[in-house]
């Protein structure tokens, strides 16, 4: 297997993903996006490299030997009129700039074009940690009742709606009423709405009812851009009243596994893989 430039930005999974390289033997290294990075990645071989410096970028992959690049973790959009860039930067950041006006999935298409145009094979998280996909079947927390099944089959039809509007990728169902999706404000925001509506609607500690899907839009790289799930998203699930977190099986990532699924059992909601 081709040695793995991991180009890492905020956040865990990048993390995980570079512990299971370490552990599985595989040769890579680790582009640390300044300023972005969790601190227990300067613990791995790579090198500190800011956003704009695609030049850099290259000079380093091309040291290492590296054929295959993984872009994962949280970046938030530069300002583009105001990034410090290279020559690298300035050759290319004018398109991902162009194509960020079409949105972030746009942006991230741009961004592998342009590795891929130096040779690079791209490779999504799950490919680089098979570990953190979802499974079939139910993950964490008792089984489903049959009315929460109803809503994650409603839920999942309402999110592959709004995914193919290029909208958003969750979408809250209870009772097999759609009570929020999600557009650019993210999971946690959205999940914070529900408390705030009517409580005839709304599950409740006890008594808990409906259900988050995360499904990845149809126009969705999976190589760059997959679902997430993690323990603060089922705190969040958890606070709205919620009775469990669904996700396509092999197309949601879930972050820190064991500590996501015990806790989610421990505040008594289940999560459930859908068959593709």
């Amino acid at each position: 297997m081709s040695k793995l430039a991991l180009i890492a930005g905020g956040g865990w999974v990048p993390v995980e993903i570079a512990r299971y390289l370490k552990a599985s033997g595989r040769d890579y290294c680790v582009i640390r996006l300044a300023g972005l990075v969790d601190e227990e990645l300067n613990g791995h071989p790579g090198h500190d490299i800011d956003i704009g410096h695609f030049q850099q970028i290259f000079v380093a992959l091309a040291q290492e030997g590296c054929k295959a690049v993984c872009m994962v973790g949280y970046v938030k959009r530069p300002d583009f009129d105001t990034l410090k860039r290279d020559e690298g930067g300035a050759a290319h950041l004018p398109s991902i700039q162009q194509a960020g006006r079409g949105g972030d999935d746009s942006l991230l298409r741009q961004v592998a074009k342009v590795f891929e145009s130096q040779g690079y094979v791209i490779e999504g998280a799950h490919e680089a940690n098979p570990q953190l996909l979802l499974d079939e079947g139910l993950q964490a927390g008792a089984a489903p009742s049959a009315e929460a099944l109803a809503d994650v089959h409603e839920a999942f039809r309402i999110a592959h709606a709004i995914g193919a509007l290029d909208i958003g990728q969750a979408v809250v169902v209870a009772d097999r009423i759609t009570l929020a999706v999600e557009a650019q404000e993210g999971t946690d925001a959205l999940l914070k709405r529900i408390p705030t509506l009517s409580p005839v609607l709304i599950g409740r500690e006890g008594a808990r009812k409906g259900v988050l899907a995360k499904v990845a839009k149809p126009i969705q790289d999976l190589r760059l851009d997959m679902p997430t799930i993690g323990v603060q998203t089922v705190e969040a699930a958890a606070a709205a009243g919620l009775a469990g977190i669904v996700g396509q099986a092999g197309a949601l990532l879930v972050v820190d596994k064991a500590r996501t699924y015990a806790r989610a059992a421990e505040l008594g909601l289940f999560i459930y893989g859908h068959a593709p």
